[in-house]
């Protein structure tokens, strides 16, 4: 495996934003697989921190499976939108970029994102053909279009009553009047969108579980092919929901909806 932290930058960005890489070593002399889907990987936090339980072990159940996966550590409060937004694309700018070297399959980048680490990917998602975005990275509309993305007890929604507020209130600081609609997630969905995979619990206490209808719902509205998992039981923010993302208290560990990376691996095989 390699691994390599590479630092991304945009206007505003903090000074920590990186993107970790695990790639698998390809020898390609010796096997027939010639490069790899990368699964681009947002940890939640609220954009207040990043967590690490949705960040390297994900990655590296990835890995186990064949994919590359990399990690983006993207700005957090005080840093505002559109500085996510910038990040996010560049890593997969840098990610296309290096596609050679790294033998990644570019048709195949799929966005992985956790609570707000899902905003952003589903972000990246719905705005990817924006002239701004790709003004700014000099590049065009399709090199920042992934493959689909599998969003994990997302934040969709600035509708009062349903949104996690604490997310779009550090995302947009003083502007979260004027933006807080333009960054509901499910008002840009079009069919422009990529498929899309999603999971939640019936009782997320945090993140409540109307985000994931909401955006499955526009999602159908505009003909875009999509999954959705509702799991009974399940504290929000359970990563993996297995031994290896265990916090030290005990807590994080949920058998049932452990089950949701077989889940997305068989819609990764259907749509890739």
């Amino acid at each position: 495996m390699r691994y390599m932290e590479i630092p991304i930058r945009a206007e505003g960005s903090g000074d920590l934003v990186k993107l970790e890489t695990y790639l698998l070593d390809t020898p390609t002399e010796k096997i027939m697989i010639k490069k790899r889907p990368m699964i681009l990987i947002c940890p939640g936090g609220g954009y207040e921190r990043l967590s690490y339980r949705e960040g390297e072990p994900v990655a590296i159940r990835f890995l186990n499976q064949g994919y590359h996966a990399c990690v983006l550590r993207y700005s957090v409060a005080p840093v505002r939108h559109p500085a996510q937004l910038f990040e996010i694309a560049g890593a997969m700018k840098l990610i296309r970029d290096n596609a050679a070297d790294w033998q990644v399959d570019t048709e195949k980048i799929i966005l992985t994102g956790f609570s707000a680490g899902a905003h952003l990917a589903a972000s990246l998602g719905v705005f990817w053909n924006r002239e701004r975005l790709c003004e700014t990275l000099h590049v065009t509309a399709q090199e920042l279009k992934p493959a689909g993305m599998i969003l994990c007890y997302p934040v969709i929604t600035s509708k009062k009553g349903l949104s996690h507020e604490g997310s779009f209130e550090n995302l947009l600081g003083e502007r979260f009047s004027e933006l807080s609609e333009e960054l509901s997630i499910e008002k840009q969905v079009t069919k422009d969108t990529p498929p899309c995979f999603i999971w939640h619990t019936l009782d997320d206490a945090t993140v409540p579980v109307e985000n994931s209808f909401l955006m499955v719902s526009a999602l159908k509205r505009a003909g875009v092919p999509a999954e959705l998992h509702v799991f009974p039981k399940g504290e929000h923010g359970l990563s993996l929901a297995g031994k290896t993302v265990e916090r030290a208290d005990g807590s994080g560990l949920n058998g049932q909806c452990e089950q949701w990376m077989g889940l997305a691996l068989t819609w990764l095989r259907m749509i890739l």
